[in-house]
């Protein structure tokens, strides 16, 4: 049987951490940065984790069963 291919947007877009939890960026960071606040801003620069519910996908999908 073929080898897991790992899915190329995932790999880019998640990050495992030491303990084993899933992080990723947070949206609305791309453009129209003047109008919002520079608290909001500074948020978008820390990682969040990934929602409960969507751990199991994102783990398929990097191929970490």
């Amino acid at each position: 049987m073929p080898k897991q291919k790992t899915h190329s947007g995932a790999k880019k877009r998640f990050k495992l951490t030491g303990t084993g939890k899933l992080l990723r960026r947070r949206a609305m960071q791309s453009h129209l940065l003047e109008r919002k606040s520079p608290k909001r801003r500074r948020g978008f620069s820390k990682d969040n984790p990934v929602a409960e519910s969507d751990v199991k996908n994102v783990k398929k999908q990097l191929g970490l069963r």
